[in-house]
């Protein structure tokens, strides 16, 4: 059975995210499916979601509820929950417009497969928005970084950085199957004023990392998070994203 999982907690994204990751998944999933979301808040959630506490990393407070949580499903299947076998992970600011099958009967000898980070194409970083991973295969990471975290954490600047480079094994997602909304979607200035931002062609899966999230581009919003640097309006503007409706719901 097709396994997807994914995290939840603190107060960023609300129980409608889950509610409609497992939609899309449904949609775009042509077997059945097992939809699993670890989380601090099952209250809202869908029948259909099997729900489980969100486990923690022992580093220090705030970056412990940062992204670097996320390592924490790199640990044994008995600290999992009893969860096994492979997983496809994708975050709750990710939407799906195409058929995402291939995502599980993808050929690899690594047990790993990851969406590139399009931030850095040439540096070889995956962007952990979109990943396949075997429960209990690569627990080192977790131990090593609560073990040393003061090194990794002054090291590394996030997490999917500190997996892409210290993971045993790695390969990336085929480039047309996953897009960055901010890279893919949205036009070039002074474009992005005139043009709504496109769906790639080809597409699969569009993350949405930082600002904005679906909800926002879906408005037409790109939330400041650097007043002080007004020339960032420039280029940080969309149309509404009308496309969005059809897929996130």
């Amino acid at each position: 059975m097709k396994q997807i999982i994914c995290m939840k907690w603190g107060s960023l994204y609300g129980s409608d995210y889950v509610n409609k990751l497992y939609n899309m998944c449904k949609k775009n999933i042509s077997d059945p499916f097992r939809f699993v979301c670890l989380t601090d808040d099952c209250s809202d959630l869908k029948k259909e979601i099997e729900t489980f506490s969100c486990p923690e990393v022992k580093i220090p407070s705030p970056k412990n509820n940062y992204g670097w949580r996320k390592i924490s499903l790199f640990s044994s299947s008995n600290n999992l929950f009893g969860l096994t076998g492979t997983w496809l992970y994708l975050d709750l600011d990710t939407v799906i417009v195409g058929p995402i099958d291939d995502f599980f009967n993808y050929k690899s000898q690594k047990s790993f497969v990851v969406m590139k980070n399009w931030n850095q194409p040439k540096k070889m970083i995956g962007n952990t928005s979109v990943y396949r991973f075997d429960i209990g295969a690569n627990e080192y990471l977790l131990n090593d970084l609560e073990n040393s975290y003061n090194e990794i954490l002054e090291k590394y600047s996030n997490s999917q950085t500190y997996i892409s480079y210290n993971i045993k094994e790695i390969t990336f997602w085929p480039d047309h199957w996953c897009s960055l909304f901010k890279i893919h979607c949205v036009h070039k200035w002074p474009l992005n004023y005139f043009l709504e931002p496109k769906l790639p062609k080809k597409t699969r899966v569009i993350a949405f990392p930082g600002v904005p999230n679906p909800h926002d581009a879906l408005l037409g919003r790109w939330p400041d998070r650097y007043p002080n640097k007004k020339w960032k309006k420039i280029y940080k503007y969309i149309k509404p994203t009308s496309w969005i409706s059809n897929h996130w719901k």
